[in-house]
């Protein structure tokens, strides 16, 4: 009995037990334990050593989670290319794609009218709007800025949105601005409905070529792409042909008292909306991009595309039977996208639209940020010194071109200027139009001017006394340091603009025409749509060729060796000194430039793999050719009657160096889209 007790005194302090399990213990002693020890940490704020040991365990499983995650998604990205270039071959290519090709080619047709629009109702806007030479190089600045903008914005939306929603976004506000441009009354109000017009429209290259490229096989996508290059062309083709038509024909037109007007010129913008509304109709009924869909993890949606894919075209080949064998496509699935579903069920419906816009912003940035990843960064910048060089010159000297062919128009017309000194005309009735003449110090007494056309016509240091001018119309005339006296000017457009430095005695305006009017005689010459008309024409061999050898011989001998010979023409424009051999030299030059477009498109496409959003990477390319414009159009036009040497030598200058640095970059003709 004396046992327990000694054993019961000195169990804290005198006797030395040998450790127990853990097992050993029992469930009463062992709760009673752990309670009173939970209670001294939570009271001491030390955490229970089981619990560390839970956290630590957790984390190495949620560790170990992530890691077998990444890896499966790594490969399951590795794999995609590889599946969906199968899964094309087993589809064919054949009736979807061509129904696709004709109603992408119909998009960029529109992208192409609008490249001409422009400059095709300018000459009659700016007389019809009071529109000031500063004021004209403002719209045709802003329309690129707002093409460049468009081409960085929707490239990478569409990486987010969609290529089939974005496309439709793209035409429709194509459409609404520029049906509302037609009736705007005032300079900025059209101003900026074609500012709102460019936006759109200018994201539709990037889109398109992306749209268009999923839905290829690899080896049909350099000669595909190619020919869908043809429809910029058939765009300025048709711009060309309507205001070749439409514009001259002023009683075309109608007004609605005197606030309204809707002149011929803008019945041309209203045809020329018809590209992209067929186009629209037809992207409606196109379905979305399943190369798009399995990287957002929409697996079902997808198969079913290709399903629609490959049960068209076999159908279409007499060959109704044939299966769609493909069953299980391995897709990754992003936290972005697990982010937004997960953010759709909590807050209100602005919070919730605030977050979904905000995280495809972020997104977006970082699909730009990733092209400058080292991998990508060397090939990027020359791409972008190849685009810059093709864009600049292009475009310089396609405003370049039709402005030296006027300014030659223009030194032509002044060469035959008859200059009249000193003459005297009394009672005289002028009833027959002055045209292209100088009349200094001259003195006209009791003298009509009535139903008469003035054009071109300046009378310096000359004197009217007892004049009478009615129903007078007038272009480029002008009264300077003269003296008029006793006149009456009833129902004409000379206004107070027309008289520089004159000296009015007892002279009386009635019912003045103030403001500005159309003269489509003077501002509609045919030969400006003939050159662009000619010029569009002229591209036509060069996408045959490039066509036909692109997948044959490469795309960086394409893009090289047509920039080489562009070069070469522009050279010998050093040697024109013709309206003619201008002409022609801008025939070769556009012949021989558009095979370097479309090799640079279709590399464009091909070379950015799709963790880096090759989409992204085109709408930045695309928004840099916009900005290589704008540069150019305000050099070269400034060169316009001073020398053609400058302009020149800048446009072959930078088709040699875009030309030698195209042949550093990668060939892809053989290359799976990754």
């Amino acid at each position: 009995m004396d046992d327990p007790y000694q054993n019961n005194d000195g169990y804290p302090y005198q006797t030395d037990y040998p450790p127990q399990e853990e097992d050993a213990a029992s469930d009463a002693t062992e709760g009673a334990d752990d309670d009173e020890q939970m209670y001294e940490g939570e009271y001491q704020g030390i955490p229970h050593p089981d619990e560390i040991k839970e956290a630590r365990r957790a984390a190495r499983l949620e560790a170990r989670k992530k890691a077998r995650m990444a890896a499966q998604q790594e490969e399951e990205e590795e794999n995609l290319p590889e599946q969906y270039e199968s899964i094309m071959e087993e589809c064919g290519h054949g009736r979807f794609q061509w129904m696709l090709f004709v109603v992408l080619g119909l998009a960029l047709m529109a992208d192409g009218v609008d490249g001409f629009v422009v400059g095709f109702v300018l000459p009659s806007a700016e007389k019809d709007m009071c529109i000031s030479n500063a004021d004209k190089g403002l719209l045709g600045l802003l329309v690129y800025v707002a093409m460049m903008v468009g081409a960085l914005v929707w490239g990478g939306l569409c990486d987010k949105m969609g290529r089939r929603k974005c496309l439709i976004y793209v035409l429709a506000i194509d459409l609404v601005f520029s049906f509302l441009s037609c009736f705007a009354q005032s300079y900025g109000f059209f101003l900026f409905f074609r500012f709102c017009s460019g936006f759109g429209i200018g994201g539709s290259i990037p889109i398109v070529y992306t749209y268009f490229t999923e839905f290829l096989q690899m080896d049909k996508r350099g000669e595909h792409l190619s020919w869908l290059c043809m429809f910029w062309m058939l765009g300025g083709l048709y711009a060309s042909f309507t205001a070749w038509g439409i514009i001259p024909h002023y009683g075309w037109g109608f007004a609605i008292g005197s606030e309204f007007q809707m002149h011929s010129w803008r019945l041309f913008i209203l045809v020329c909306l018809f590209p992209a509304l067929a186009a629209l109709v037809g992207v409606v009924f196109m379905p979305e991009s399943p190369r798009f869909l399995l990287e957002n993890a929409r697996h079902d949606e997808a198969w079913m595309i290709l399903r629609q894919v490959h049960d068209t075209n076999w159908k279409a080949k007499g060959e109704p039977e044939r299966v769609f064998t493909v069953t299980n496509i391995k897709t990754p699935q992003t936290q972005e996208d697990e982010f937004i579903e997960i953010q759709s069920d909590t807050g209100t419906a602005f919070q919730r639209w605030t977050v979904r816009h905000m995280t495809m912003l972020q997104q977006v940035m970082a699909n730009i940020m990733s092209l400058s990843a080292p991998e990508l960064r060397l090939q990027g910048l020359f791409l972008v010194i190849v685009w810059f060089c093709l864009a600049f010159s292009y475009h310089g000297l396609g405003v370049w071109f039709p402005d030296m062919i006027k300014y030659m128009q223009y030194e032509e017309y002044e060469s035959k200027v008859r200059v009249f000194h000193r003459e005297r005309v009394e009672r005289f009735h002028f009833n027959f139009s002055l045209i292209n003449q100088i009349h200094r110090e001259g003195e006209y007494i009791h003298d009509k001017f009535a139903n008469i056309e003035i054009k071109s016509v300046k009378f310096e240091d000359s004197l009217f006394e007892n004049c009478y001018f009615e129903d007078v119309k007038s272009t480029n005339t002008f009264f300077e340091n003269c003296t008029i006296k006793n006149t009456v000017f009833y129902n004409t457009d000379l206004w107070q603009e027309k008289f520089k430095d004159c000296r009015m005695e007892n002279t009386t305006f009635l019912h003045p025409k103030k403001g500005c009017h159309l003269n489509f005689q003077e501002e509609n010459d045919i030969v400006i749509y003939l050159v662009s008309f000619l010029g569009s024409l002229a591209v036509l061999p060069g996408n045959i060729i490039s066509a036909l050898f692109m997948d044959k011989i490469g795309r960086i001998r394409i893009i090289g060796g047509s920039m080489l010979a562009s070069s070469a023409c522009t050279f010998l424009l050093l040697l024109s000194f013709s309206q003619g051999a201008v002409i022609c030299w801008q025939c070769l030059f556009y012949g021989a430039s558009v095979a370097a477009w479309n090799g640079l498109e279709v590399i464009s496409v091909e070379l950015y793999p799709s963790s880096k959003r090759y989409r992204t990477a085109f709408g930045i390319l695309n928004g840099i050719c916009k900005f290589a414009a704008i540069v150019a159009s305000f050099i070269f036009a400034a060169f316009i009657g001073i020398t053609k040497i400058i302009p020149i030598f800048l446009a072959f200058s930078a088709l040699v160096c875009g030309g030698f640095v195209a042949l550093k970059l990668p060939e892809t003709r053989e290359k799976i889209l990754s």
